[in-house]
């Protein structure tokens, strides 16, 4: 299981550029207002990040709220993988797009798994068997492919089915996706990373999946209390 883990992330290369505006001043006060039937409203409007309320966590039982501090310890810990693992698949077909020749292509994927392995193979063995599968989870909310599919892409199907059955012997499942609409644990997680990145605890990074934490929490909070 832990050399499957250390393998998705050594699928992935390195690079990234990233390019400023200068803002222009406005000349004057005059500029910047519009007067529209007696109101003054701002010319230019400023994107804001979109800001959630959280409610107080409350919890059942002790053995519910045990469990949600343990799974936000595992989340917490395996997300900035998963996170790299989503820029390195971006940059990896970025660079693999530029390459023809399908033997320099299979030479670059294998440099940068060697890259990546001696990089970060001693953390991801460190990994427990719950941590490893939310990290399977997290791989797909980052990128919106299993585990499986990203091994079977970047080597065989056949290595796929292999990295999948010794995942089994360790309880885990590479094919695991994640659903937090329908599955509870998943949406826990979810609230987690949400919490985590508005106190600044973990660096956002957009899921490519289409769900609204927001509509999300409503749903679970109603069914919550259906069942009290």
């Amino acid at each position: 299981m832990k050399r499957f883990l250390i393998f998705v992330i050594c699928g992935f290369s390195l690079g990234w550029a990233t390019a400023q505006v200068k803002e222009q001043p406005l000349d004057s006060i005059a500029e910047k207002l519009i007067i529209v039937e007696g109101d003054s409203i701002f010319r230019n409007s400023i994107a804001l990040d979109e800001v959630y309320i959280f409610s107080k966590l409350e919890f059942g039982s002790y053995k519910e709220k045990l469990r949600y501090y343990i799974l936000r310890r595992k989340t917490i810990k395996v997300y900035p993988y998963a996170k790299l693992a989503a820029e390195r698949l971006v940059e990896l077909n970025d660079s693999l797009g530029k390459i023809k020749s399908r033997r320099k292509r299979k030479r670059y994927t294998r440099h940068v798994q060697k890259y990546i392995e001696e990089e970060f193979s001693e953390e991801l063995k460190k990994l427990t068997r719950t941590e490893g599968q939310i990290l399977v989870k997290l791989i797909y909310r980052q990128t919106g492919k299993t585990a499986f599919n990203l091994v079977k892409e970047l080597r065989s199907g056949w290595r796929a089915f292999w990295y999948n059955t010794t995942a089994r012997l360790f309880k885990i499942s590479i094919k695991e996706e994640y659903h937090p609409e329908s599955i509870h644990e998943d949406y826990l997680i979810e609230d987690i990373l949400q919490r985590a990145f508005a106190s600044k605890r973990l660096e956002r990074q957009e899921s490519v999946l289409d769900y609204d934490y927001a509509s999300l929490t409503n749903k679970w909070s109603k069914m919550e209390k259906q069942k009290k």
